[in-house]
């Protein structure tokens, strides 16, 4: 690991899990955290919603990293489907990397593994994303993806009437 990166979209719930982004290009992303008490199940390891968490956002990185823009941010992506797969429990320092193994115009498939500080497999999942422009909220309102930068993440992407 190099020298951690931005986010570049906000997200409130991993700001608040205190995840750090340490990779974020062709199709490849990592996401780290070091776990504290509010991470931790009623064994005192990692719970099994931070790992599942990490996956998500490091696979997530890894399908918008391939199509970046400009500023450094990607498309929007929604999580479609997800599996993952527990295979020791996750404690001390823990690392997420995920791959883009395919893509086609509107979905991303990946695939994402968790590791402790030696290494160890701790989790593993494959998920799909669907590459979109915005959501509809409430009342179907449209809800822009949030940027970093606060730039606009698509131009062309509706906005709220």
């Amino acid at each position: 690991m190099n020298k951690k990166l931005n986010f570049p979209v906000v997200i409130p719930f991993v700001e608040q899990l205190g995840l750090e982004l340490w990779r974020f290009e062709g199709g490849h992303a990592e996401v780290a955290v070091d776990l504290e008490r509010a991470h931790l199940n009623s064994w005192e390891v990692a719970h099994g919603g931070v790992m599942m968490t990490m996956l998500d956002v490091a696979m997530a990185h890894a399908a918008r990293s391939i199509r970046l823009d400009e500023a450094g941010g990607g498309p929007g992506v929604a999580t479609v489907e997800m599996k993952t797969s527990f295979m020791r429990p996750g404690e001390g320092r823990l690392r997420a990397t995920g791959t883009l193994l395919h893509r086609t115009a509107t979905l991303a498939f990946c695939e994402g593994a968790v590791r402790d500080e030696g290494g160890a497999l701790c989790a593993h999942g494959t998920a799909t994303f669907k590459y979109v422009r915005a959501l509809a909220g409430r009342q179907r309102a449209i809800k822009p993806l949030q940027r970093a930068d606060g730039a606009p993440a698509d131009p062309d992407a509706p906005t709220n009437p």
